[in-house]
């Protein structure tokens, strides 16, 4: 255990704990940009500064492990200017059309602005990518001039996912993240899996938006509307709504879509029974009378599009029915 002080409270954490992770433990919160709990902390911001007490010397908290009685500042005038005047070059590289970005409402750089005021005109001359936006994939728009170049769908999709469909490229300010080789997304290695664009902190990577589509559809009298609903979205959707993480929705959920005009309402529950049933089936058949073993499922799109492009050899071992979606298609 190692002893330290943070902004004078003293505190024991394990031995490795970052600044940030210590602050956290004493509900001290420390701004972050381009720190995520999934992914190794690689200090690419520099919102996370605090100062060392006694010394001018200022630290990145997401990367620096405390030591014996290190004594911490985590917030003072100085600090807080370091940290508005990142955020403002951040900002000069960034789009100001919030109120047409689908993460507007649900991105960390916007938070991050309110928090410290920055509502006025720019201090430093706006200089964007000026790049066109790769909508090659369906599912997946990566808008470049919206990336501040935090790393995160790199690490994301490099690291967690083992995919290397995202890779820096450049030096310097010409720095760049896209996808591999300088193609797009549809020609690169990506599996449309969507870490990239769920780990993103502002609209640099979204998914595709269909909600006008919705409504324009639902509001047609000549055409039925149907919607089904994923099993894991009833217990996550009360999120959104303020409700507790967890919280079963599945009432609301099947009034709500009610409301808005769905005509049926279908429980892809009955198709992962379905599955269920289908897999167990499968698996019985191929110990009984042969078969590539083990069995893999085969529910997820994204990682049989993984298998395809990357374990050729595991093909046969995956199952033959279809994800629960296309089931209930």
């Amino acid at each position: 255990m190692v002893n330290v002080n943070i902004n004078g409270i003293d505190i024991e954490v394990p031995e490795g704990t970052t600044i940030l992770q210590a602050a956290k433990m004493l509900n001290i919160k420390i701004p972050t940009l381009c720190y995520n709990d999934d992914l190794p902390a690689w200090a690419s911001c520099g919102i996370c500064i605090v100062r060392l007490a006694g010394t001018p010397k200022m630290l990145r908290a997401c990367t620096t492990k405390v030591a014996p009685g290190m004594k911490l500042i985590t917030h003072d005038p100085e600090i807080n200017k370091a940290r508005r005047t990142v955020l403002e070059l951040v900002l000069s590289n960034h789009p100001q059309d919030c109120l047409q970005c689908n993460r507007s409402g649900q991105c960390e750089l916007q938070d991050l602005a309110m928090d410290f005021g920055l509502r006025s005109a720019p201090r430093f001359t706006q200089i964007l990518k000026n790049q066109p936006t790769d909508d090659s994939y369906e599912e997946i728009v990566l808008d470049r001039n919206k990336c501040i170049n935090c790393g995160r769908c790199v690490e994301a999709c490099q690291l967690m996912q083992n995919v290397w469909a995202m890779e820096y490229t450049g030096r310097g300010d010409k720095t760049v993240i896209g996808p591999v080789a300088g193609s797009d997304l549809a020609h690169s290695p990506c599996i449309r899996c969507g870490q990239c664009a769920a780990h993103c902190p502002t609209g640099a990577i979204t998914t595709h938006n269909k909600l006008e589509e919705v409504f324009d559809k639902v509001a047609d009298p000549e055409i039925t509307s149907v919607v089904s609903i994923a099993p894991s979205v009833r217990a996550a959707i009360g999120e959104e709504f303020g409700l507790p993480a967890g919280t079963l929705c599945t009432g609301k959920l099947y009034t709500a879509l009610r409301m808005l005009g769905f005509k049926y309402i279908f429980d892809t529950n009955f198709a992962a029974d379905l599955t269920i049933m289908e897999e167990g089936t499968e698996l019985v058949t191929r110990l009984t009378k042969g078969g590539a073993l083990p069995m893999f499922t085969s529910c997820c799109p994204g990682w049989v599009d993984y298998a395809e492009k990357n374990y050729h050899d595991l093909l046969p071992n995956l199952s033959s029915a279809k994800s629960p979606q296309q089931m209930q298609g």
